[in-house]
């Protein structure tokens, strides 16, 4: 069982490197919003409520999916390295996975703000995320968090031995997956 956890600040490319990770091997992908947006459809994210059932589904998720005889999961994540208790998170998930005899693999992403901004209004992610379709909302959203949260790792910050950091600026997200693929043997 592999996890392979993609995260890195919004708009970055991690759902789309994960859908073409998962073109190119046997992993199936898991992006943060597919539990955000079935939430918001009654709880906005933002309330206890929401964030209490997307941990929820996630939590059931990967309980389920970590027991089982697949080959792995990919899953997207936009982790404050600021806020302890998404250190905390990451360390109960690969915990999880660990315990079962799983392996977890680690791809952090950085790009430019400006390439950042452009990928925020491709056709594939407001196709994938409904709520992102509010392009000003969303471009807010991606500055403010920016300004308040640390969204990239600092240098020698990651602990953890299967780790890669890639800065796809100028890279697609084949490219990047083919990386991800042969630097983990996937």
């Amino acid at each position: 069982m592999k996890l392979v956890h993609i995260f890195g600040p919004q708009a970055v490319g991690k759902m789309t490197v994960g859908q073409e990770l998962a073109k190119i091997t046997d992993l199936k992908l898991f992006h943060n919003h597919m539990t955000i947006d079935l939430v918001t459809h009654f709880f906005d994210y933002s309330t206890k409520e929401g964030k209490r059932l997307v941990n929820l589904f996630r939590q059931e998720i990967f309980e389920e999916f970590s027991k089982s005889d697949l080959y792995g999961m990919i899953f997207t994540y936009v982790w404050l390295f600021d806020q302890e208790s998404d250190w905390e998170y990451v360390k109960r998930l690969s915990k999880l996975f660990e315990s079962r005899g799983g392996t977890v693999y680690y791809v952090e992403l950085e790009a430019d703000i400006d390439e950042r901004l452009e990928r925020n209004k491709t056709p594939n992610r407001l196709e994938h995320k409904p709520k992102k379709r509010d392009i000003d909302w969303s471009e807010n959203d991606l500055k403010s968090t920016m300004e308040k949260h640390r969204l990239n790792s600092l240098e020698g910050e990651i602990p953890f031995q299967n780790y890669i950091k890639i800065n796809n600026t100028n890279l697609n997200a084949e490219e990047v997956a083919k990386i991800v693929k042969l630097k983990f043997d996937l």
